[in-house]
């Protein structure tokens, strides 16, 4: 803490937006351990990386000597986000939070030190509040106030359902800062509203109100649309090494910088050379290579980067297949079924135009043989390694 300025440039460092910089300078300057607070809602059992963007900021608040807490949202899980959503979320049980919330502990402690970090569930405030305090907590703000919500706004002009329990969801949230008396509160872009509620109850309840640092939304492998399961464009963090090492590969030059900033934890200067590097000649690809063994390192260990490395090299410059592939059955009717169908129905693509297209870009392939006619027929009893692209595979039985 004794260099603020330095401290205060890597609290910066990738940050879309700091409400109020001025505060959070003031708090950094007092030279004493801050409450830094990040919520997760446990509502899919794995995280992925653009969920560590926010778990990276925190590690950088605990290596700058903050105390960092850990949120997990049990309560909040159940009532279901409304943001950035075109209708209501379904509710999660409290045994599907639960069981997702143990997952997310395991996780996390691959970025954050266990030792230095508080691990709260804001269902130990929230049952105490009881069913008068929500009463009473539900009055802080109005109607109107809410529909100021930008995805309310949107979902009420179209003629989509606003559940009133939804509208309790920004004030949960903004309860959490107080019953934690944050000093600082981290969340994505899209989470501004929630924030600020933070700061707005805090104040009513005559605390220093919170300051908001706010992440960009990572995007995903199309570097198009946010990372999403739902959008199948995501990079897991309990995906295996090679998947993890392939999904990084695949991702574009451009995006390729996102991720330096949003995830690395190499010194800037460091990356500042990698750009210049490219700029005299080097090939980008292996800057991307480096990113993905510092990833791989972190959730899984060196060893595991290397290998998968090397299974890289073996399968994309030396046209190998990978060690494993996965076995699948697919049926036929009248003993055969068209080549088409069966990159459909083995999951390679999503749909027959797909596999159609494909065929004709020369991406797909059996046994390593490149398919030329689109109209080819399977027949039943035949077992092969169907490919398509670089990264597709699979062991089909035709039954």
């Amino acid at each position: 803490m004794t260099d603020v300025s330095h401290a205060f440039a890597e609290i910066k460092r990738g940050a879309e937006e700091i409400l109020l910089e001025d505060e959070l300078l003031t708090k950094l300057k007092q030279g004493k351990p801050l409450k830094i607070k990040a919520g997760f809602d446990p509502t899919a059992p794995d995280l992925h990386l653009g969920h560590t963007v926010l778990i990276n900021k925190l590690r950088q608040f605990q290596q700058l000597g903050h105390e960092v807490i850990f949120l997990i949202g049990d309560f909040t899980g159940m009532i279901g986000d409304p943001t950035g959503k075109n209708v209501t979320r379904k509710p999660l049980t409290k045994a599907d939070v639960l069981s997702n919330a143990e997952t997310y502990k395991e996780q996390v402690f691959k970025i954050l030190d266990p030792a230095k970090t508080t691990v709260a569930f804001n269902s130990t405030w929230m049952d105490e509040l009881g069913a008068a305090g929500m009463l009473k907590l539900a009055s802080r703000q109005t109607v109107a106030r809410m529909m100021e919500r930008d995805d309310f706004k949107k979902r009420y002009a179209g003629g989509q359902a606003i559940a009133i329990h939804e509208f309790m969801y920004p004030l949960v949230q903004g309860w959490d800062s107080v019953a934690l008396e944050a000093d600082v509160e981290l969340g994505g872009t899209d989470q501004k509203f929630n924030l600020l509620m933070g700061r707005e109850l805090q104040k009513s309840e005559g605390q220093r109100p919170q300051t908001v640092l706010m992440m960009p939304l990572l995007e995903g492998l199309d570097g198009v649309q946010k990372m999403s399961k739902s959008l199948n464009n995501y990079i897991g963090i309990t995906d295996s090494p090679t998947e993890m090492f392939g999904k990084i590969m695949s991702i574009s030059d451009v995006l390729m910088w996102r991720y330096f900033d949003l995830l690395s934890f190499k010194p800037l200067a460091e990356i500042e050379v990698f750009k210049t590097d490219i700029e005299k000649g080097a090939n980008p690809r292996d800057v991307k290579i480096t990113l993905a063994k510092e990833l791989i390192c972190r959730f899984h260990d060196e060893d595991a980067a290397e290998a998968a490395h090397q299974e890289f090299i073996n399968r994309f410059q030396k046209g190998a297949m990978p060690d494993e592939i996965p076995e699948v059955e697919v049926a036929c009717e009248e003993g055969s079924i068209a080549i088409a169908n069966l990159f459909k129905d083995a999951g390679l693509v999503a749909s027959t135009s797909e596999a159609m297209r494909m065929i004709k870009q020369g991406a797909a392939k059996i046994d390593g043989e490149k398919i030329v006619d689109n109209k080819l027929i399977i027949k039943a009893g035949t077992t092969a390694v169907f490919q398509i692209g670089k990264r597709k595979f699979a062991n089909v039985t035709v039954n």
